[in-house]
Protein backbone atom coordinates (compact mmCIF):
# COMPACT_ATOMS: atom_id res chain seq x y z
CA UNK A 1 0.00 0.00 0.00
CA UNK A 2 1.84 3.40 -1.22
CA UNK A 3 1.12 6.11 1.92
CA UNK A 4 2.76 8.68 0.23
CA UNK A 5 -0.18 10.33 -0.06
CA UNK A 6 -0.61 14.54 -1.29
CA UNK A 7 -2.67 16.59 0.62
CA UNK A 8 -5.18 16.96 -2.25
CA UNK A 9 -5.77 13.19 -2.09
CA UNK A 10 -6.51 13.47 1.89
CA UNK A 11 -9.44 16.30 1.18
CA UNK A 12 -12.12 13.61 0.98
CA UNK A 13 -11.38 13.25 4.97
CA UNK A 14 -11.07 16.91 5.60
CA UNK A 15 -14.35 16.99 7.97
CA UNK A 16 -12.39 14.57 9.85
CA UNK A 17 -9.66 16.30 10.21
CA UNK A 18 -10.79 18.99 11.55
CA UNK A 19 -12.71 17.16 14.48
CA UNK A 20 -9.10 16.10 14.98
CA UNK A 21 -7.47 19.07 15.13
CA UNK A 22 -10.13 20.39 16.90
CA UNK A 23 -9.17 17.36 19.20
CA UNK A 24 -5.47 18.87 19.98
CA UNK A 25 -6.32 22.48 20.27
CA UNK A 26 -8.87 21.52 23.37
CA UNK A 27 -5.86 19.32 24.90
CA UNK A 28 -3.70 22.10 24.70
CA UNK A 29 -5.80 24.28 25.53
CA UNK A 30 -6.56 21.97 28.88
CA UNK A 31 -2.74 21.42 29.01
CA UNK A 32 -2.19 25.39 28.75
CA UNK A 33 -5.22 26.44 31.76
CA UNK A 34 -8.52 25.11 32.47
CA UNK A 35 -11.13 27.19 31.17
CA UNK A 36 -14.54 25.60 30.67
CA UNK A 37 -16.46 27.80 28.63
CA UNK A 38 -13.09 28.47 26.63
CA UNK A 39 -13.02 24.19 25.87
CA UNK A 40 -16.87 23.84 25.24
CA UNK A 41 -16.61 27.00 22.58
CA UNK A 42 -13.57 25.61 21.13
CA UNK A 43 -15.00 22.25 20.56
CA UNK A 44 -18.36 23.66 19.37
CA UNK A 45 -16.76 26.38 16.82
CA UNK A 46 -14.69 23.11 15.76
CA UNK A 47 -17.56 20.66 15.10
CA UNK A 48 -19.39 23.86 13.14
CA UNK A 49 -16.66 24.12 11.07
CA UNK A 50 -16.75 20.59 10.13
CA UNK A 51 -20.73 20.58 9.18
CA UNK A 52 -20.60 23.22 7.01
CA UNK A 53 -17.68 22.10 5.34
CA UNK A 54 -20.07 18.90 4.59
CA UNK A 55 -22.71 21.60 3.78
CA UNK A 56 -20.62 23.24 1.15
CA UNK A 57 -19.68 20.52 -0.54
CA UNK A 58 -22.84 18.68 -0.29
CA UNK A 59 -24.98 22.20 -1.53
CA UNK A 60 -22.31 22.44 -4.40
CA UNK A 61 -23.26 19.46 -6.31
CA UNK A 62 -21.33 17.47 -8.56
CA UNK A 63 -19.48 15.39 -5.83
CA UNK A 64 -17.15 12.78 -7.13
CA UNK A 65 -16.71 9.66 -4.82
CA UNK A 66 -13.31 9.04 -3.53
CA UNK A 67 -11.26 6.56 -2.96
CA UNK A 68 -8.74 7.39 -0.12
CA UNK A 69 -6.09 5.17 0.27
CA UNK A 70 -8.47 1.76 -0.33
CA UNK A 71 -9.19 1.90 3.35
CA UNK A 72 -12.14 4.96 3.13
CA UNK A 73 -14.60 5.60 0.90
CA UNK A 74 -15.93 8.82 0.45
CA UNK A 75 -19.41 9.19 -1.22
CA UNK A 76 -22.31 11.76 -0.37
CA UNK A 77 -23.59 8.81 1.51
CA UNK A 78 -20.86 8.96 3.85
CA UNK A 79 -21.10 12.92 3.92
CA UNK A 80 -24.15 12.59 5.04
CA UNK A 81 -23.80 10.05 7.86
CA UNK A 82 -21.05 12.41 8.71
CA UNK A 83 -23.12 15.25 9.32
CA UNK A 84 -26.17 13.73 11.41
CA UNK A 85 -23.14 12.41 13.24
CA UNK A 86 -21.52 15.97 13.62
CA UNK A 87 -25.24 17.43 14.60
CA UNK A 88 -25.73 14.82 17.39
CA UNK A 89 -22.04 15.71 18.64
CA UNK A 90 -22.82 19.71 18.92
CA UNK A 91 -26.21 18.66 20.85
CA UNK A 92 -24.26 16.75 23.05
CA UNK A 93 -22.10 18.86 23.54
CA UNK A 94 -24.26 21.64 24.22
CA UNK A 95 -26.15 19.21 26.80
CA UNK A 96 -22.62 18.61 28.73
CA UNK A 97 -22.12 21.97 28.88
CA UNK A 98 -25.10 22.85 31.35
CA UNK A 99 -25.03 19.37 32.38
CA UNK A 100 -21.15 19.56 34.00
CA UNK A 101 -20.81 23.19 34.61
CA UNK A 102 -21.17 22.43 39.06
CA UNK A 103 -19.17 19.85 38.54
CA UNK A 104 -16.29 20.09 41.13
CA UNK A 105 -13.19 17.81 39.37
CA UNK A 106 -11.79 18.17 35.86
CA UNK A 107 -15.05 18.67 33.46
CA UNK A 108 -12.75 19.79 30.09
CA UNK A 109 -11.25 16.06 29.36
CA UNK A 110 -14.95 15.42 28.23
CA UNK A 111 -14.80 17.51 25.27
CA UNK A 112 -11.33 15.61 24.67
CA UNK A 113 -12.67 12.33 24.84
CA UNK A 114 -15.73 13.39 22.77
CA UNK A 115 -14.42 15.17 20.24
CA UNK A 116 -11.62 11.63 19.71
CA UNK A 117 -14.98 9.65 19.21
CA UNK A 118 -16.51 11.01 16.87
CA UNK A 119 -13.81 11.63 14.69
CA UNK A 120 -13.60 7.48 14.81
CA UNK A 121 -17.52 7.29 14.47
CA UNK A 122 -16.89 9.78 11.11
CA UNK A 123 -14.41 7.56 9.96
CA UNK A 124 -16.72 4.23 10.42
CA UNK A 125 -18.81 5.33 7.92
CA UNK A 126 -16.66 5.77 5.50
CA UNK A 127 -14.42 2.34 6.32
CA UNK A 128 -14.28 0.45 3.08
CA UNK A 129 -11.30 -1.92 4.46
CA UNK A 130 -11.65 -4.40 7.47
CA UNK A 131 -8.57 -2.46 8.94
CA UNK A 132 -9.87 0.69 8.81
CA UNK A 133 -13.85 -1.30 10.33
CA UNK A 134 -11.81 -2.18 13.13
CA UNK A 135 -9.73 1.07 13.97
CA UNK A 136 -12.17 3.56 13.40
CA UNK A 137 -14.91 1.14 15.78
CA UNK A 138 -12.20 0.70 18.66
CA UNK A 139 -11.30 4.45 18.34
CA UNK A 140 -14.99 5.38 18.25
CA UNK A 141 -15.82 2.97 21.33
CA UNK A 142 -12.62 3.43 23.74
CA UNK A 143 -13.50 7.11 24.43
CA UNK A 144 -16.74 6.27 25.19
CA UNK A 145 -16.16 4.16 28.30
CA UNK A 146 -14.06 6.95 29.87
CA UNK A 147 -17.43 9.26 29.07
CA UNK A 148 -19.94 6.67 30.77
CA UNK A 149 -17.85 6.86 33.99
CA UNK A 150 -16.98 10.28 34.08
CA UNK A 151 -18.93 11.17 37.05
CA UNK A 152 -17.45 8.52 38.73
CA UNK A 153 -18.84 9.71 41.91
CA UNK A 154 -22.42 8.19 41.17
CA UNK A 155 -21.52 4.50 41.47
CA UNK A 156 -24.40 3.97 38.72
CA UNK A 157 -21.88 5.68 36.16
CA UNK A 158 -18.76 4.15 37.42
CA UNK A 159 -21.02 0.24 36.66
CA UNK A 160 -22.07 1.56 33.59
CA UNK A 161 -18.55 2.18 32.29
CA UNK A 162 -17.79 -0.84 33.51
CA UNK A 163 -19.94 -3.23 32.09
CA UNK A 164 -19.76 -1.55 28.51
CA UNK A 165 -16.19 -1.95 29.01
CA UNK A 166 -16.52 -5.89 29.33
CA UNK A 167 -18.85 -6.80 27.15
CA UNK A 168 -17.28 -4.36 24.47
CA UNK A 169 -14.78 -5.69 24.61
CA UNK A 170 -16.28 -9.17 24.19
CA UNK A 171 -17.99 -7.59 21.23
CA UNK A 172 -14.70 -6.47 19.62
CA UNK A 173 -12.63 -10.00 20.16
CA UNK A 174 -15.41 -11.29 18.35
CA UNK A 175 -15.62 -8.82 15.39
CA UNK A 176 -11.89 -9.58 15.14
CA UNK A 177 -12.48 -13.74 15.04
CA UNK A 178 -15.38 -13.20 12.39
CA UNK A 179 -12.87 -11.12 10.20
CA UNK A 180 -10.49 -13.57 10.83
CA UNK A 181 -12.36 -16.28 9.90
CA UNK A 182 -13.63 -14.26 6.18
CA UNK A 183 -9.87 -12.99 5.46
CA UNK A 184 -8.73 -16.98 5.99
CA UNK A 185 -10.68 -17.72 2.74
CA UNK A 186 -11.02 -14.98 0.24
CA UNK A 187 -7.72 -13.83 1.35
CA UNK A 188 -8.48 -9.97 1.12
CA UNK A 189 -9.38 -7.15 3.78
CA UNK A 190 -10.99 -5.34 1.75
CA UNK A 191 -14.65 -6.00 1.44
CA UNK A 192 -15.21 -3.91 -1.89
CA UNK A 193 -12.93 -5.91 -3.94
CA UNK A 194 -14.65 -8.98 -4.88
CA UNK A 195 -18.35 -8.56 -3.69
CA UNK A 196 -19.17 -12.22 -5.23
CA UNK A 197 -16.87 -13.81 -3.49
CA UNK A 198 -18.54 -14.08 0.28
CA UNK A 199 -22.13 -14.68 -1.55
CA UNK A 200 -20.94 -17.69 -3.00
CA UNK A 201 -18.82 -18.84 0.20
CA UNK A 202 -22.09 -19.85 2.44
CA UNK A 203 -21.02 -23.22 2.18
CA UNK A 204 -17.75 -22.72 3.83
CA UNK A 205 -18.37 -23.48 7.35
CA UNK A 206 -15.32 -20.80 8.42
CA UNK A 207 -16.98 -18.06 6.35
CA UNK A 208 -20.62 -18.83 7.48
CA UNK A 209 -18.71 -18.85 11.34
CA UNK A 210 -16.74 -15.69 10.22
CA UNK A 211 -19.92 -13.76 9.42
CA UNK A 212 -22.08 -14.87 12.52
CA UNK A 213 -19.56 -13.28 14.67
CA UNK A 214 -19.01 -10.07 12.67
CA UNK A 215 -23.31 -9.99 13.11
CA UNK A 216 -23.49 -10.45 16.67
CA UNK A 217 -20.70 -7.71 17.08
CA UNK A 218 -22.76 -5.42 15.01
CA UNK A 219 -25.86 -6.53 17.12
CA UNK A 220 -24.49 -5.66 20.17
CA UNK A 221 -23.45 -2.05 19.29
CA UNK A 222 -26.65 -1.33 17.98
CA UNK A 223 -28.16 -3.43 20.86
CA UNK A 224 -30.11 -5.48 18.69
CA UNK A 225 -32.16 -8.53 20.03
CA UNK A 226 -30.80 -11.07 21.50
CA UNK A 227 -27.40 -8.91 21.86
CA UNK A 228 -29.32 -6.05 23.92
CA UNK A 229 -29.23 -7.06 27.73
CA UNK A 230 -26.59 -4.12 28.36
CA UNK A 231 -28.27 -1.45 27.17
CA UNK A 232 -31.08 -0.48 29.69
CA UNK A 233 -28.17 -0.72 32.09
CA UNK A 234 -25.96 1.46 30.81
CA UNK A 235 -28.43 4.28 29.40
CA UNK A 236 -29.39 4.22 33.22
CA UNK A 237 -26.17 4.54 34.78
CA UNK A 238 -24.55 6.61 32.08
CA UNK A 239 -24.32 10.34 33.03
CA UNK A 240 -27.57 12.26 30.71
CA UNK A 241 -25.71 13.83 27.96
CA UNK A 242 -23.35 10.88 27.28
CA UNK A 243 -26.47 8.53 26.94
CA UNK A 244 -27.33 10.91 24.83
CA UNK A 245 -24.19 10.41 22.45
CA UNK A 246 -24.02 6.51 22.90
CA UNK A 247 -28.19 5.96 21.60
CA UNK A 248 -27.12 8.73 18.86
CA UNK A 249 -22.95 9.37 17.45
CA UNK A 250 -22.58 5.37 18.38
CA UNK A 251 -25.32 4.18 16.29
CA UNK A 252 -25.42 6.28 13.63
CA UNK A 253 -21.64 5.18 13.24
CA UNK A 254 -21.90 1.53 13.51
CA UNK A 255 -25.38 1.77 11.18
CA UNK A 256 -23.40 3.55 8.47
CA UNK A 257 -20.85 0.91 8.46
CA UNK A 258 -22.86 -2.17 9.05
CA UNK A 259 -24.98 -1.04 5.62
CA UNK A 260 -21.65 0.17 3.56
CA UNK A 261 -20.34 -3.63 4.43
CA UNK A 262 -23.51 -5.74 3.73
CA UNK A 263 -24.02 -3.43 0.31
CA UNK A 264 -20.20 -3.34 -0.67
CA UNK A 265 -19.64 -7.17 -0.10
CA UNK A 266 -22.95 -7.78 -1.60
CA UNK A 267 -24.04 -9.66 1.04
CA UNK A 268 -27.17 -7.70 1.18
CA UNK A 269 -27.63 -9.98 -1.79
CA UNK A 270 -28.11 -13.61 -0.13
CA UNK A 271 -31.20 -15.08 1.06
CA UNK A 272 -29.94 -16.64 3.74
CA UNK A 273 -28.36 -13.50 5.47
CA UNK A 274 -31.25 -11.37 4.67
CA UNK A 275 -33.25 -14.16 6.56
CA UNK A 276 -30.93 -13.80 9.53
CA UNK A 277 -31.07 -9.92 9.68
CA UNK A 278 -34.85 -10.57 9.39
CA UNK A 279 -35.41 -12.48 12.22
CA UNK A 280 -32.88 -10.27 14.33
CA UNK A 281 -35.10 -6.74 13.23
CA UNK A 282 -38.54 -9.20 14.25
CA UNK A 283 -36.69 -10.54 17.64
CA UNK A 284 -35.62 -6.56 18.35
CA UNK A 285 -39.59 -5.14 17.43
CA UNK A 286 -40.64 -7.36 19.96
CA UNK A 287 -38.22 -7.28 22.66
CA UNK A 288 -37.72 -4.02 22.68
CA UNK A 289 -41.43 -2.61 22.87
CA UNK A 290 -42.60 -5.80 25.28
CA UNK A 291 -39.90 -4.87 27.95
CA UNK A 292 -40.43 -0.98 27.19
CA UNK A 293 -44.05 -1.33 28.61
CA UNK A 294 -42.82 -2.52 31.76
CA UNK A 295 -40.81 0.02 32.61
CA UNK A 296 -40.98 3.05 35.13
CA UNK A 297 -37.68 4.71 34.44
CA UNK A 298 -37.76 6.90 31.03
CA UNK A 299 -33.75 6.47 30.52
CA UNK A 300 -34.97 2.95 30.53
CA UNK A 301 -37.93 3.17 28.60
CA UNK A 302 -35.53 5.34 25.45
CA UNK A 303 -33.25 2.13 25.93
CA UNK A 304 -36.05 -0.47 25.03
CA UNK A 305 -36.91 2.09 22.76
CA UNK A 306 -34.12 2.36 20.77
CA UNK A 307 -33.66 -1.52 20.26
CA UNK A 308 -37.24 -1.54 18.59
CA UNK A 309 -36.57 1.42 16.04
CA UNK A 310 -33.19 -0.13 15.11
CA UNK A 311 -35.34 -3.33 14.74
CA UNK A 312 -37.46 -1.06 12.19
CA UNK A 313 -34.45 0.29 10.15
CA UNK A 314 -33.20 -3.15 9.56
CA UNK A 315 -36.55 -3.83 7.98
CA UNK A 316 -35.99 -0.87 6.24
CA UNK A 317 -32.28 -2.51 4.78
CA UNK A 318 -33.92 -5.45 3.89
CA UNK A 319 -36.96 -4.84 2.32
CA UNK A 320 -35.11 -1.82 0.28
CA UNK A 321 -33.13 -4.50 -1.83
CA UNK A 322 -35.90 -5.16 -3.88
CA UNK A 323 -36.75 -1.98 -4.46
CA UNK A 324 -33.87 0.18 -4.47
CA UNK A 325 -30.33 -1.75 -4.42
CA UNK A 326 -31.31 -4.08 -7.72
CA UNK A 327 -32.90 -0.92 -10.12
CA UNK A 328 -29.85 1.25 -10.10
CA UNK A 329 -27.11 2.06 -12.36
CA UNK A 330 -24.07 2.56 -10.79
CA UNK A 331 -25.36 3.89 -7.26
CA UNK A 332 -27.92 2.87 -4.92
CA UNK A 333 -29.78 4.99 -2.84
CA UNK A 334 -31.12 3.75 0.75
CA UNK A 335 -34.07 6.91 1.00
CA UNK A 336 -35.88 5.31 3.80
CA UNK A 337 -33.01 3.69 5.65
CA UNK A 338 -31.73 7.68 5.64
CA UNK A 339 -34.75 9.44 6.41
CA UNK A 340 -35.52 7.04 9.35
CA UNK A 341 -31.94 7.58 10.84
CA UNK A 342 -32.25 11.58 10.63
CA UNK A 343 -35.50 11.79 12.74
CA UNK A 344 -34.54 8.84 14.94
CA UNK A 345 -31.52 10.92 16.07
CA UNK A 346 -32.97 14.44 16.24
CA UNK A 347 -36.08 12.58 18.19
CA UNK A 348 -33.67 10.76 20.73
CA UNK A 349 -31.42 14.83 20.78
CA UNK A 350 -34.98 15.99 22.14
CA UNK A 351 -35.62 13.14 24.38
CA UNK A 352 -32.55 13.02 26.44
CA UNK A 353 -32.25 16.30 26.39
CA UNK A 354 -34.98 17.08 28.75
CA UNK A 355 -33.58 14.52 31.03
CA UNK A 356 -30.01 16.22 30.72
CA UNK A 357 -31.91 19.27 31.70
CA UNK A 358 -33.37 17.58 34.91
CA UNK A 359 -30.49 16.28 35.96
CA UNK A 360 -27.28 16.53 38.25
CA UNK A 361 -24.03 15.02 37.91
CA UNK A 362 -24.63 14.73 41.94
CA UNK A 363 -27.52 12.72 42.18
CA UNK A 364 -26.40 8.90 42.55
CA UNK A 365 -29.78 7.58 41.76
CA UNK A 366 -30.99 7.70 38.68
CA UNK A 367 -30.87 11.55 37.95
CA UNK A 368 -33.59 12.01 35.76
CA UNK A 369 -34.91 9.03 35.01
CA UNK A 370 -37.76 7.84 36.95
CA UNK A 371 -41.29 8.48 36.02
CA UNK A 372 -42.55 10.02 39.32
CA UNK A 373 -39.89 13.06 38.55
CA UNK A 374 -41.73 13.64 35.91
CA UNK A 375 -44.92 13.84 37.39
CA UNK A 376 -46.71 16.85 37.40
CA UNK A 377 -44.03 18.62 34.94
CA UNK A 378 -46.40 20.44 33.10
CA UNK A 379 -47.78 22.49 36.23
CA UNK A 380 -44.15 23.51 36.82
CA UNK A 381 -42.31 23.45 33.55
CA UNK A 382 -44.99 23.68 30.72
CA UNK A 383 -43.00 24.19 27.85
CA UNK A 384 -40.37 22.13 28.84
CA UNK A 385 -43.19 19.25 28.96
CA UNK A 386 -44.37 20.36 25.85
CA UNK A 387 -40.73 19.62 24.24
CA UNK A 388 -40.64 16.11 25.78
CA UNK A 389 -44.72 15.68 24.88
CA UNK A 390 -43.33 16.07 20.72
CA UNK A 391 -40.22 13.83 21.44
CA UNK A 392 -43.18 11.04 22.96
CA UNK A 393 -45.23 11.64 19.72
CA UNK A 394 -42.90 11.91 17.39
CA UNK A 395 -40.95 8.44 18.72
CA UNK A 396 -44.63 6.68 18.49
CA UNK A 397 -45.10 7.50 14.63
CA UNK A 398 -47.93 10.00 15.38
CA UNK A 399 -48.81 12.08 12.00
CA UNK A 400 -47.48 15.76 12.09
CA UNK A 401 -43.82 14.72 13.57
CA UNK A 402 -40.80 13.22 12.25
CA UNK A 403 -41.20 10.01 13.02
CA UNK A 404 -44.13 9.34 11.57
CA UNK A 405 -42.75 10.14 8.08
CA UNK A 406 -39.77 7.70 9.38
CA UNK A 407 -41.92 4.96 9.82
CA UNK A 408 -44.47 5.71 7.08
CA UNK A 409 -41.09 5.03 4.74
CA UNK A 410 -40.30 2.09 6.27
CA UNK A 411 -43.80 1.03 6.16
CA UNK A 412 -44.21 1.97 2.52
CA UNK A 413 -40.71 0.36 1.53
CA UNK A 414 -41.41 -3.08 3.07
CA UNK A 415 -44.81 -2.93 1.29
CA UNK A 416 -43.00 -1.85 -2.25
CA UNK A 417 -40.38 -4.82 -1.50
CA UNK A 418 -43.52 -6.94 -0.72
CA UNK A 419 -41.98 -8.62 2.98
CA UNK A 420 -46.02 -8.13 3.85
CA UNK A 421 -44.90 -9.92 7.84
CA UNK A 422 -42.13 -7.44 8.22
CA UNK A 423 -44.76 -4.40 7.25
CA UNK A 424 -47.03 -5.99 9.92
CA UNK A 425 -44.56 -6.33 12.67
CA UNK A 426 -43.44 -2.44 12.16
CA UNK A 427 -47.24 -1.54 12.72
CA UNK A 428 -47.70 -3.94 15.95
CA UNK A 429 -44.56 -2.79 16.79
CA UNK A 430 -45.69 0.71 16.42
CA UNK A 431 -49.09 -0.24 18.13
CA UNK A 432 -47.06 -1.70 21.95
CA UNK A 433 -44.88 1.38 22.00
CA UNK A 434 -47.70 3.60 21.69
CA UNK A 435 -49.00 2.58 25.00
CA UNK A 436 -45.59 3.20 26.85
CA UNK A 437 -44.87 6.53 24.86
CA UNK A 438 -48.61 8.26 25.73
CA UNK A 439 -47.85 6.94 30.04
CA UNK A 440 -44.93 8.59 29.90
CA UNK A 441 -47.12 11.92 28.44
CA UNK A 442 -50.06 11.16 31.33
CA UNK A 443 -47.58 11.20 34.03
CA UNK A 444 -46.67 14.60 33.13
CA UNK A 445 -49.90 16.04 33.04
CA UNK A 446 -51.06 14.29 36.83
CA UNK A 447 -51.47 16.30 40.07
CA UNK A 448 -47.82 17.22 40.90
CA UNK A 449 -46.04 16.08 44.15
CA UNK A 450 -46.05 19.13 46.92
CA UNK A 451 -42.40 18.96 46.53
CA UNK A 452 -40.20 18.06 43.48
CA UNK A 453 -37.20 15.93 44.29
CA UNK A 454 -35.98 17.38 40.91
CA UNK A 455 -36.69 19.67 38.48
CA UNK A 456 -34.85 21.59 35.34
CA UNK A 457 -32.86 25.25 36.51
CA UNK A 458 -35.22 28.54 36.50
CA UNK A 459 -34.81 30.27 33.07
CA UNK A 460 -33.85 27.12 31.56
CA UNK A 461 -34.87 28.06 28.28
CA UNK A 462 -32.40 30.70 28.08
CA UNK A 463 -29.87 28.84 28.30
CA UNK A 464 -27.59 27.35 25.19
CA UNK A 465 -29.02 23.58 26.40
CA UNK A 466 -32.31 24.83 26.22
CA UNK A 467 -32.13 26.72 23.24
CA UNK A 468 -30.87 23.35 21.10
CA UNK A 469 -33.70 21.49 23.03
CA UNK A 470 -36.42 23.82 21.54
CA UNK A 471 -35.05 23.90 18.52
CA UNK A 472 -34.75 20.63 17.96
CA UNK A 473 -38.40 20.29 18.88
CA UNK A 474 -39.46 22.76 16.23
CA UNK A 475 -37.44 20.65 13.77
CA UNK A 476 -39.25 17.77 14.32
CA UNK A 477 -42.81 19.54 14.05
CA UNK A 478 -41.44 21.17 10.73
CA UNK A 479 -40.13 17.76 8.93
CA UNK A 480 -43.09 16.66 10.15
CA UNK A 481 -45.69 18.88 8.46
CA UNK A 482 -42.64 19.40 5.37
CA UNK A 483 -40.58 16.57 5.28
CA UNK A 484 -39.59 17.10 1.33
CA UNK A 485 -36.48 18.61 2.09
CA UNK A 486 -35.12 15.73 4.16
CA UNK A 487 -36.65 13.28 1.61
CA UNK A 488 -34.68 15.08 -0.86
CA UNK A 489 -31.48 14.85 1.03
CA UNK A 490 -31.85 11.52 1.83
CA UNK A 491 -32.76 10.62 -2.17
CA UNK A 492 -29.38 12.91 -2.98
CA UNK A 493 -26.83 10.68 -0.64
CA UNK A 494 -26.72 7.63 -2.86
CA UNK A 495 -23.71 4.66 -2.64
CA UNK A 496 -21.06 4.77 -4.34
CA UNK A 497 -21.21 0.87 -6.00
CA UNK A 498 -17.60 -0.80 -7.24
CA UNK A 499 -17.47 -1.53 -10.85
CA UNK A 500 -17.36 -4.98 -9.70
CA UNK A 501 -20.55 -4.94 -7.48
CA UNK A 502 -21.85 -3.32 -10.53
CA UNK A 503 -21.41 -6.13 -12.64
CA UNK A 504 -22.21 -8.95 -10.11
CA UNK A 505 -25.59 -6.98 -9.60
CA UNK A 506 -26.31 -7.02 -13.32
CA UNK A 507 -25.21 -10.94 -13.60
CA UNK A 508 -28.16 -11.74 -11.04
CA UNK A 509 -30.29 -9.36 -12.50
CA UNK A 510 -29.65 -11.08 -15.53
CA UNK A 511 -30.02 -14.60 -14.53
CA UNK A 512 -33.97 -13.80 -13.02
CA UNK A 513 -32.85 -12.81 -9.28
CA UNK A 514 -35.83 -11.20 -7.85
Amino acid sequence: MNFTMSFSELMPLAPVMIVSLTAIVVMLLTAIKRNHNLVATTTVIGLNLAALYILFVLLAGQFAPANVMNLFLVDPFTMLYQFVIIVAALACSTLSHAYIETYKDNREELYILMLTSVAGAMLMVASSHYASFFISLELMSIPVYGLLAYTHQRSQSLEAGVKYLVLSATASAMLLMGMAYVYAYTGSLSFVAEPGKLLTAFSQPAVVIGLALIVFAVGFKLSLAPFHKWTPDVYAGAPAPVATFLATVSKVAMLGLFVRYVLSSGLILSDSFVTIISVIAVLSIIVGNLLAVKQVNLKRILAYSSIAHFGYVLVAIVSARNTDFLQVQGFATFESVNVYIITYVLTTIGAFGVVTLMSSPYNNTDEAGSLAEYRGLFWRRPVLTAVLTVMMLSLAGIPLTAGFIGKFLVVKTAVAGESWFLAAMVILGSGIGLYYYLRVMVVMYMTPPETPRLDAVNHWGQKVGGIMVLLVALLVLVIGVYPDPIIALSRYAFFAMSPELQQFIFTLVQSGFN
